[in-house]
């Protein structure tokens, strides 16, 4: 009888536990979702700031960056993945910036999750990346979007009124920075916006 007793409250603690801990998951957002509201640290650099669209030093939302769409790159200076992908997101930053049609259109930023602002500097250096990085020393970006792996891309279409939907959301590198603009920018519909 007593053990049954004990049995029978291990098993109840420990659906109790594994329920608990599935409520508290957060779900990666999926395409089609909006990226979650949050704060981000503004970059130091004022050239950072002003391709952002950003004005003033102090925090900013994804919904500020004056751009159509936002490709934002959850990486961490540590992870070997993205040290590989750096200079992929390089070419596909210079790809942005010399094209007249879409250089306002589409912006870049890394979120270094667990990084300082050091940490995030030295990666910065490492592998000469031109687009801001924002540091994310207590995880909160990362934990709030469902702490995935890195590198892990969104590409948030940000609407006029300050909304957004994630039109791409998936873990890996982005392979061929050229086909992945051509991709992002035909799933977020600015290819039908410039023929009208």
């Amino acid at each position: 009888m007593r053990y049954g007793f004990v049995f029978l409250l291990t098993l109840v603690l420990s659906f109790s536990l594994g329920a608990g801990n599935t409520w508290a998951a957060i779900a990666t957002p999926a395409e089609g979702e909006a990226f979650p509201v949050m704060t981000l640290a503004a970059p130091e650099k004022a050239a950072e700031r002003e391709y952002l669209g950003l004005t003033g030093k102090g925090p900013f939302k994804i919904s500020q960056v004056k751009s159509d769409l936002v490709i934002v790159e959850i990486f961490s200076m540590y992870c070997p993945y993205c040290q590989k992908e750096a200079p992929n997101m390089n070419e596909l930053y210079r790809l942005i910036d010399k094209n007249a049609d879409i250089r306002d259109r589409v912006k870049i930023i890394g979120i270094g999750a667990g990084n300082t602002a050091f940490e995030v500097d030295v990666f910065r250096k490492e592998y000469g990346i031109e687009f801001p990085l924002i540091p994310d020393e207590q995880f909160s970006v990362h934990k709030a979007v469902g702490e995935v792996r890195t590198p892990y891309f969104f590409v948030i279409r940000v609407n006029r009124d300050g909304s957004n939907k994630i039109v791409y959301s998936k873990v890996g590198s982005i392979q061929d920075p050229a086909r992945f603009l051509e991709m992002v920018i035909e799933k977020a519909g600015l290819k039908r916006e410039e023929s009208r």
